[in-house]
């Protein structure tokens, strides 16, 4: 069983990093190169702007090369308890935030030629419990009222006949959904920021910046260089001086397994539309098909950091998880089992704007892979001017009461959401 990320593991190397030295001086410093830093260098490129982009290690190295690969419509909030608790027009806003962020990927993937498997399937989300299923119909309505007719609701003969599973009672269908290889994607939008002529260093950790006159000294590993504006993408990064930030962000392990290639006859009977899947509890899962057909099982299986040990243990949950969901699948091989961070906010919601004039884009709380990419580019606009782009515009960002950047609390949380399932 190997303990990389599928996606790194099965994508193609990155031929368009930087081998020289570093620059003097830049319009614009990116740090982090995962997706949220490419598509900002190549926006921001395309623009005429010159542009680095700085990484601690290699390309999508990190969350964007070792998620579950959902790419769908839905903000990480259940809409209805959105709409209850910021109002119609914040939750209609921010769902079509989203809803854009999908289309966002897919224009990019055609613009650019991405060979990464892109294909537009949706994803259905299953009650776990008959309570949810009426928690599911509610927002279904709502969604449907409100903001997106192209919403369904399936029953439980209808959810079975998607999902071979006896666990669940209903689901919710959204169409607006793809799915791709995030591995290829990612080498995709790296090759193509660097061809249109973004400057991206690997292992070029930035240890911290200084205002400056005409922007920053940008301080690296590797030296120095000076910028006129920097964009941080580092999601929940444990390196550099980003103790503001981390003070606001609870970096949460998600944890991955994939298995061995199903021959076709068990897909046809498992999932036979192959679309991406997530339960509705608290602690779920989510699961899809991977494009050489194996299955790709995930979720918050402990309340702790991603490492090796961690990720094995972790890897062992998921596969109990997945047997006890698809008992078809006993005496099939684990090939993957990985993890990695997960930016979380207070409230799930992402943050993006400026904090002591450096600009940022983070905290996307699970939902990374499309709203990565689209804020990116929504960061090269708002650095060009634009600030009414960025739909998170208006959104506080206090510190969390307790954090410092270490998630202490993170087991406590953990036993509070198994509480919360055990009752709802």
């Amino acid at each position: 069983m190997g303990s990389e990320s599928y996606w790194l593991d099965t994508a193609p190397a990155f031929t368009g990093a930087q081998l020289g030295g570093l620059p003097k001086q830049v319009d614009v410093a990116v740090v982090g190169g995962g997706f949220t830093g490419l598509a900002a260098a190549r926006a921001l490129a395309r623009k005429g702007a010159s542009v680095v982009v700085l990484d601690a290690g290699r390309v999508i190295g990190e969350a964007s090369g070792r998620n579950g690969g959902q790419c769908n419509t839905g903000v990480a909030q259940d809409y209805a308890g959105l709409h209850a608790s910021l109002g119609a027009a914040k939750a209609r806003a921010y769902y079509q935030a989203y809803e854009s962020a999908v289309q966002s990927v897919v224009s990019l993937v055609e613009l650019e030629g991405i060979a990464c498997d892109l294909v537009r399937n949706g994803k259905l989300k299953l009650a776990a419990k008959p309570m949810h299923y009426e928690g599911l119909a509610r927002t279904c309505e709502l969604i449907r009222q409100e903001v997106d007719a192209d919403v369904e609701l399936l029953s439980a003969e209808q959810t079975h006949a998607e999902v071979n599973s006896a666990q669940f009672h209903g689901g919710l269908l959204q169409r607006n959904g793809v799915q791709m290889h995030v591995g290829r994607f990612g080498v995709g939008l790296a090759e193509a920021a660097a061809r249109r002529g973004a400057m991206i260093y690997e292992h070029t950790a930035v240890k911290d910046w200084k205002a400056q006159a005409g922007g920053y000294q940008v301080n690296t590993v590797k030296g120095s260089l000076h910028a006129g504006q920097v964009l941080l993408a580092t999601g929940a990064c444990q390196h550099g001086d980003l103790g503001w930030y981390r003070r606001r962000i609870v970096p949460v392990g998600s944890f991955v397994i994939a298995t061995e290639v199903l021959p076709q006859a068990l897909i046809d009977q498992l999932l036979p539309r192959h679309r991406a899947y997530v339960t509705s509890r608290m602690i779920g899962n989510y699961f899809r098909l991977t494009p050489d057909n194996r299955l790709l099982f995930g979720g918050r299986a402990r309340f702790a950091m991603s490492d090796s040990v961690s990720d094995a243990k972790s890897g062992k949950v998921l596969q109990a998880a997945m047997l006890n969901m698809f008992p078809q699948l006993a005496h099939v091989k684990i090939d993957y089992c990985w993890g990695g961070l997960v930016d979380m906010t207070s409230d799930r919601l992402p943050r993006a704007g400026q904090h002591g004039g450096v600009f940022h884009s983070m905290g996307y709380s699970g939902h990374g892979v499309q709203m990565s990419v689209h804020m990116g580019q929504v960061m090269a606009e708002v650095m060009a001017g634009n600030a009414a782009a960025n739909p998170w515009r208006e959104l506080e960002w206090p510190a969390i009461p307790g954090h410092f950047g270490k998630p202490w609390f993170l087991p406590f949380v953990g036993a509070y959401y198994r509480f919360q399932d055990y009752l709802h």
